[in-house]
């Protein structure tokens, strides 16, 4: 168990940090590397009023975090800092050269975050 959780913290850590790096990038690293094009984003989905590729990003982020610090101090601050971190990176793409703020991917952040939460209260009510 102590394995699954060291696992689970060093991809948090791993994750965190690509998800900074990406959505600090002026541009998109994604489009530059797949079209040739580093004003292309890549889009795993369709849309859907929300963000998919946000939603999707912070489901992961999210279930990483919560998972590798449950049953610890760090609990709440992990889940306090993950809200942040979706609301901090999305403004800051009011600033970042090629990036623009949407509310749409900025509601998909939040509501990533917060599939990570339902799922873990599911899984420690059920299992």
């Amino acid at each position: 168990m102590k394995n699954i959780k060291k696992s689970l913290s060093i991809g948090f850590h791993a994750v965190n940090i690509v998800i900074i790096i990406f959505y600090l990038f002026p541009g998109s690293i994604l489009g530059f590397y797949l079209y040739d094009d580093i004003s292309l984003q890549p889009q795993l989905t369709r849309d859907f009023i929300i963000s998919s590729n946000h939603l999707y990003i912070f489901i992961i982020l999210s279930i990483l975090g919560i998972f590798s610090h449950q049953n610890k101090k760090t609990f709440k601050f992990v889940i306090i800092y993950l809200f942040l971190l979706s609301i901090i990176l999305e403004l800051l793409h009011i600033i970042i050269p090629l990036r623009g703020f949407e509310w749409s991917d900025l509601l998909g952040n939040i509501v990533g975050v917060i599939f990570g939460i339902v799922i873990y209260k599911i899984k420690n009510k059920y299992v």
